[in-house]
């Protein structure tokens, strides 16, 4: 691959691994999109291992993304329902505040949503600290898994 190709794979990765942390784009899914392309033209055996390598941490990181943080917000008692408001709220936020409203809807919407049903303002604060934890998990989970694709991806480009 040339260059230009090598940098544009670059810009990729760089992007999708911003994507992650401002949820504006899927990042993950960007970061292996670039690795997998770069394999493609590539069509070499450090490629496709390399590609092999980046799609387990990938596979690995999205599973562990959507288990872990559930496992912790079931053992502090925060509903499915409760989140999925949150996240409603979240993009609505995200459209009304742009970037920002995404995090302002979602512990709005956790927060009155948790009130309206326990009446207890306390444990509702408890609930959306807990979902906010599950969120920021789940993000550097996900982030951990793309920089470390993004790493192998690297050595590969710099070794081969």
């Amino acid at each position: 691959m040339s260059t230009l190709g090598i940098t544009l794979v670059a810009l990729a990765i760089a992007v999708g691994l911003a994507g992650i942390i401002i949820p504006i784009l899927p990042g993950g899914l960007l970061v292996i999109g670039a690795i997998i392309v770069w394999a493609i033209v590539e069509q070499t055996t450090a490629a496709w291992v390399t590609l092999g390598i980046c799609a387990a941490l990938f596979i690995a990181s999205e599973v562990i993304k959507y288990t872990w943080p559930v496992r912790r917000m079931r053992e502090a008692q925060v509903r499915t329902s409760i989140l999925v408001i949150g996240a409603v709220c979240g993009v609505i936020g995200f459209f009304v505040i742009p970037v920002i409203g995404l995090l302002i809807g979602f512990v709005l919407g956790v927060f009155v949503s948790e009130l309206a049903s326990r009446q207890d303002t306390r444990r509702a604060w408890v609930s959306t600290v807990h979902a906010l934890k599950g969120v920021a998990l789940s993000v550097g989970v996900e982030f951990t898994g793309a920089l470390l694709s993004a790493i192998v991806w690297a050595v590969s480009v710099v070794l081969w």
